[in-house]
């Protein structure tokens, strides 16, 4: 940089002194953090000390080497919880596909905002959409990339909410009550969803499941008959393309032969599951997908791309902007409509570059690979679990999460045996799992998703188990 033009800079200018050594710098560490991912980790490091003292420092006043700074936030880092790590099984969370990274750095550089137009980026989450609808095989007529399977879900229940109750996004409900209707085992976001949206969480309609886990279609048509006798207003169906807890997928067409005959609108909440779809091993699970009206997906879930990049797709052409267009003084509006009044949130960030980065990169035969890897894994811990007299295999697996728990001989105990075994798992760090409720019982949880796990990697599980549940009580579970 020539002193001219430092001397045209304003006071403070923030650019990085010396701009190759950083980027040098970061490379490494990046690089470093990948090579970690490729294998289990062999513990879990502790939080040391001069982390935490860094951490309770106060505003600092004066600048400090950035590469230094970048070393301290990568430590952080890695003593920090990853789903990246290929025995990370806890939940179902994104697995850092690399060229995530790469695409999250392009998109922070140029910061391009989706609110208003932005030319060439407008196109790429078009197509972008557009891929991911022939992907999983939803008719989509619009959609729009979200901040994650929240919002993507009550976006879905603000377009069903205008189509049921017209006008009332400027007028209210004007004396009319609205219902919603999911299976027991649906994500809380659908019970949020109805809060947010005014509906109110009394008129979400929970009901029963089947031995599979799957909604009970004729519990769902009684459900509409008898609330639209009394005068309430059915304003959407939400269908699980893969619950969250187990995995379960329910009867896409029945629901949607139901809500056809109610005139209701079907929302399709496969965030965590709905890529399956896509697949030989699974996809006649999600017989009828084509039938809803809207469908959810995080991409930063099982196709391995970094938080946030959720999707909302939508059949029927105009629902978004009878549910969100706008006009405003602030917002021009000349021979392209501006993105904002397709989506909820403003000011949004280039999510889908993520997605489109990655489909051009890997292919999408890629992706059907990796799911239908993890599917199997899913079904191999479950064969031994069942060959295990010391494990028991709460449901069959119906993607690729696993419910089980651990049957120790001396343990009467079981919920707090097992609540404490997944938390002695977390803190050795070779395998990473969580305790969950499943029927009243305290179970643990796979949850396959990761493209990095192998499958030498999977006897790890239950043995790093067995073993822990064996240590003495001052490390193992009885003492957590």
């Amino acid at each position: 940089m020539t002193g001219s033009q430092q001397a045209d800079r304003p006071s403070g200018y923030a650019s990085l002194a010396d701009r190759d050594a950083v980027l040098a710098a970061l490379t490494r560490l990046i690089a470093e953090a990948w090579e970690s991912f490729e294998r289990p980790r062999p513990e879990e490091p502790a939080i040391d000390d001069e982390v935490r003292e860094r951490l309770a420092l106060p505003l600092p006043e004066l600048p400090a080497d950035p590469s230094q700074v970048l070393g301290d936030a990568a430590r952080i880092l890695d003593e920090s919880v990853s789903p990246s790590r290929p025995l990370y099984l806890a939940y179902v969370g994104s697995t850092g596909l690399e060229v995530g990274v790469l695409a999250d750095a392009l998109t922070a550089t140029y910061d391009v905002n989706l609110a208003v137009t932005a030319r060439a980026a407008d196109l790429v989450e078009r197509q972008a959409v557009e891929w991911v609808a022939q992907f999983v095989g939803f008719p989509c007529a619009e959609g729009a990339f979200t901040s994650g399977g929240m919002t993507s879900n009550l976006t879905g229940l603000l377009a069903a909410r205008e189509r049921a109750l017209p006008g009332c996004r400027v007028d209210g409900f004007a004396g009319r009550q609205g219902t919603v209707y999911c299976s027991a085992e649906s994500h809380h976001s659908v019970v949020r969803g109805a809060e947010a949206a005014g509906i109110g969480s009394s008129f979400v309609r929970s009901l029963a499941f089947d031995e599979r886990r799957r909604m009970r279609v004729p519990e769902l048509d009684r459900a509409l008959g008898d609330d639209r006798a009394t005068g309430l207003i059915p304003v959407a169906v939400v269908a699980n393309g893969g619950t969250t807890l187990t995995g379960a997928v329910d009867p896409l067409a029945a629901i949607a032969d139901v809500c056809e005959r109610h005139g209701v609108w079907l929302h399709v909440d496969g965030a965590y599951g709905l890529p399956a779809a896509a697949t030989e091993v699974a996809g006649p699970l999600f017989a009828g997908l084509e039938r809803a009206d809207s469908v959810t997906l995080d991409a930063h879930k099982w196709l391995g791309l970094q938080k946030a990049c959720s999707l909302v797709l939508v059949r029927e052409p105009g629902a978004l902007e009878a549910t969100f267009g706008h006009e405003e003084a602030y917002m021009r509006r000349d021979e392209v409509r501006n993105a904002v009044e397709r989506t909820l949130e403003y000011s949004r960030p280039l999510r889908s570059l993520k997605l489109w980065l990655a489909f051009r990169t890997h292919g999408a035969a890629a992706f059907r690979g990796w799911i239908e890897n993890t599917v199997e894994l899913a079904r191999e811990l479950a064969a031994e679990i069942r060959a295990d007299p010391e494990f028991e295999l709460l449901c069959e697996p119906t993607l690729s999460t696993v419910c089980f728990r651990h049957l120790p001989a001396d343990r009467a105990d079981l919920d707090d045996h097992n609540t404490e075994l997944a938390a002695a798992a977390q803190r050795d760090g070779r395998i990473y799992l969580a305790s969950a409720v499943l029927d009243d019982r305290v179970c643990l949880r796979a949850c396959f998703v990761n493209f990095r796990t192998r499958r030498e990697d999977l006897g790890l599980v239950l043995a790093t188990l067995r073993e822990l549940a064996l240590r003495p009580a001052s490390g193992g579970p009885a003492s957590a």
